[in-house]
């Protein structure tokens, strides 16, 4: 993707601002350390004095593409450093073929005779592995086509809604049933269901039983009626459909080397948006947003702002080519994003084409 202000920052530097700029930012993501002049001379294939290289960090902290953490410290990126350096300057990696093969071992294992949701959560614990980040998988279950919906009685206000889609997923919800509901009543407000929720999505299930409302106030009792109602509202996301389900595996991973009480705050931040359930379709509209693997960086991702953290996020798509879900890697900005971006976008592309 390209930007008018980071071209207008690529052009503004030559050659040796460039060398200096790629030292520092290939330090940060390799030790998370501030690089100093001194150090960077050193470093730099090119005789250049440190007061050289001071005057070039000056210039680069001009443009915003590098700061001082303190006093007399050395040089990290900036977000938009980072950001530029993404841009302008990553060469994506590679994954080797003992990574391919042990990316398609997983993913087809998992996948035979296992459940979706069983089959992303091995795929957000096998990213999490690889990357030493934390693997995070969202699925949108509101297209999955539906097998059986079936209430069972707990108390007399109370019933278990058990939804089964052609998957093989299981969902359940406690429903609030209306004073005076007999077993029958649930029998009959199952069977109609089943009768028309066969094959369809939840929102075609939904629009089918509203087409038929005439219908059904003429072959359910008002009791009965009230029940396929709940029976598929209890379900309802913002959209008509099954809430979106996150997976995240490997949160331990983001707490090593972590010492620093800033960063344990950024981290907690962190663990909250993850168990925030309302922000998780935004994580499906990013990764809609483009044809591939998308890379978010600190404050560019608004679901996790506050902890700074960046996300490396891909669609994966179901035989009809629709964006039914996201995984990706999230953790600190420092991550090695060459490496990570193709083995996301490889994931993505495997069960992609499992549920085909």
């Amino acid at each position: 993707m390209t930007n008018p202000v980071f071209d207008q920052n690529l052009q503004s530097l030559d050659v040796r601002s460039r060398d200096i700029f790629r030292a520092i930012v290939d330090s940060y993501l390799r030790d998370g350390e501030p690089l100093g002049s001194r150090n960077l001379s050193r470093m730099l294939p090119a005789s250049l004095s440190p007061a050289t290289v001071r005057n070039v960090m000056s210039d680069l902290e001009q443009l915003g593409l590098i700061y001082a953490p303190h006093i007399s410290a050395g040089r990290l990126p900036t977000q938009k450093g980072l950001r530029f350096f993404v841009d302008a300057f990553m060469e994506l990696g590679d994954l080797s073929e003992e990574e391919r093969r042990t990316i398609d071992a997983q993913v087809k294992a998992s996948g035979s005779g296992s459940t979706l949701e069983q089959m992303l959560t091995e795929a957000s614990q096998m990213l999490s592995g690889m990357s030493r980040g934390a693997g995070l998988v969202v699925a949108a279950k509101n297209e999955v086509p539906l097998k059986h919906l079936e209430f069972i009685q707990l108390e007399p206000t109370r019933a278990l809604a058990v939804l089964v889609s052609q998957n093989g997923d299981v969902e359940n919800r406690i429903v609030e049933l209306p004073p005076g509901v007999t077993t029958s009543q649930l029998m009959e407000a199952s069977n109609f269901l089943n009768a028309h929720i066969v094959g369809r999505t939840l929102a075609e299930a939904r629009a089918e039983v509203a087409r038929l409302k005439a219908q059904t106030k003429t072959a359910l009792d008002a009791l009965s009626q009230d029940l396929v109602d709940k029976g598929l509202a209890v379900w309802s996301g913002g959209d008509g459909g099954l809430p979106a389900t996150l997976i995240v595996r490997g949160r331990a991973n983001l707490l090593e080397n972590v010492t620093a009480e800033a960063d344990i705050q950024l981290l907690r931040h962190l663990f909250e948006d993850l168990e925030t359930k309302d922000g998780l379709m935004q994580l499906l509209d990013l990764a809609e947003g483009g044809s591939g693997v998308r890379i978010f960086i600190g404050s560019e991702n608004k679901l996790f702002s506050l902890s700074g953290s960046s996300l490396v996020v891909a669609p994966y798509r179901d035989k009809d080519s629709r964006v039914v879900g996201a995984l990706g890697v999230i953790g600190p900005t420092r991550l090695n994003y060459a490496r990570i971006v193709p083995m996301v976008d490889y994931t993505a592309q495997m069960i992609s084409r499992m549920l085909r």
